[in-house]
């Protein structure tokens, strides 16, 4: 579709040009298919990472450059079906809180391109998406008064199959995450089946992992990518890049790149969508819990933690990609999990300081004792 806009656009107006686009009868300027199916619908881009994508030519700037785009992807998807003349159907398979990079628009851009720019397309979605995870709680909200909504139970898959053992992890975690009350209830139901256990010491961690494993299963470590204070346990960050990832993934457990060798740690970035039969979630101090309430922190590179505030948008998206980094952290394992929240550095030079001031032992205590008392048991 690209390819039959008037390019530059003008006036923040997508046109179809005649010239490099043919009519057909049935079907308008739209393309042969009548159905797109969008999975991980939530991570479509924004309208200002979509522009600064186009403007540039793609990611190396050797595409198709167009200027001043207008729309996000989402609208960008429902305007080139849009062109068709007979029918077209947009499915969005959407999964909750897994926006995790800048730039992922989440459920609630889908809504604003339907109210704004196509208020005549229909709209046939689950009345369940009302957890936080799904445009902040506020998809009724929003649709309230879009007159073409209709809301169906069976759009709505309740129970998620990623770990064969545990139909309900998902809603464990939901729970801990959101620190509902109920979250002890939700693990006392899946722990006989799917075993998640808590250290402090990631000798003892690794040790779980290669005891748990059998013949060609797969086992590794995984870090959010605001972690920083991983080096002193041993653990390194798996380098950028597909061919990285190929070998963290496929490789035995006799090479040194294997996932199985457990030092190099993979990013929610880097596993998003993928799964490994037994993890490691190395637990930083970028998130942490405190007086019943989870609170965010970016290292500066140097010397100490900041904590980040929900005091501008910028932040509350940061803040919302570190809690979603950690959901898709602790369901990436089929079978089984450890979750090691490090002790930190305890130790005192002669002259009464910190021997490491950027990991305090404080720093990661609470989230340990919030984990546990969850009944985790500990290795």
């Amino acid at each position: 579709m690209l390819a039959k806009i008037k390019n530059p656009v003008e006036n923040g107006i997508l046109e179809i040009d005649p010239e490099k686009a043919i009519k057909l009868a049935e079907s308008g300027y739209g393309e042969v298919e009548h159905v797109a199916i969008f999975d991980e619908a939530q991570r479509s881009w924004t309208k200002k990472r979509l522009a600064d994508y186009l403007k540039r030519g793609g990611t190396y700037g050797n595409k198709l450059k167009v200027p001043n785009f207008p729309f996000s992807e989402a609208a960008f998807l429902i305007w080139s079906l849009d062109q068709r003349e007979d029918w077209a159907t947009i499915v969005c398979l959407v999964g909750g809180g897994q926006e995790i990079n800048t730039g992922e628009a989440g459920i609630s851009e889908w809504i604003k391109a339907l109210n704004d720019i196509f208020p005549h397309w229909k709209v046939h979605i689950s009345p369940k998406l009302t957890e936080p995870e799904y445009a902040e709680g506020k998809v009724n909200e929003l649709l309230e008064k879009n007159k073409n909504v209709t809301y169906s139970e069976d759009l709505h898959l309740s129970v998620s199959l990623r770990s064969y053992r545990a139909e309900k992890l998902s809603a464990f975690i939901h729970a801990m995450l959101a620190l509902e009350p109920n979250a002890a209830e939700l693990y006392k139901e899946i722990k006989d089946k799917y075993p998640i256990v808590l250290t402090r010491d990631m000798g003892k961690a690794k040790k779980w992992l290669h005891e748990k494993v059998r013949g060609t299963e797969r086992t590794g470590v995984l870090v959010t990518k605001e972690s920083a204070r991983f080096k002193p346990l041993g653990i390194h960050i798996l380098a950028p890049g597909d061919e990285n990832a190929v070998h963290w993934f496929l490789e035995d457990k006799v090479d040194t790149r294997s996932s199985n060798y457990l030092e190099d740690a993979a990013t929610e970035i880097q596993v998003q969508g993928l799964e490994l039969d037994y993890t490691c979630v190395l637990w930083d101090a970028d998130m942490r819990y405190n007086n019943n309430k989870w609170r965010y922190y970016k290292f500066n590179g140097q010397t100490k933690w900041v904590e980040q505030t929900p005091d501008t948008e910028n932040k509350q998206e940061l803040i919302k990609y570190m809690l979603n980094a950690y959901r898709v952290l602790l369901t990436r394992a089929r079978a089984g999990m450890v979750i090691c929240v490090p002790t930190g550095n305890p130790n005192k030079n002669p002259s009464g300081y910190w021997e490491d001031s950027t990991r305090l032992p404080k720093y990661y205590d609470d989230t340990y004792k919030y984990l546990k008392s969850l009944g985790i048991e500990e290795i």
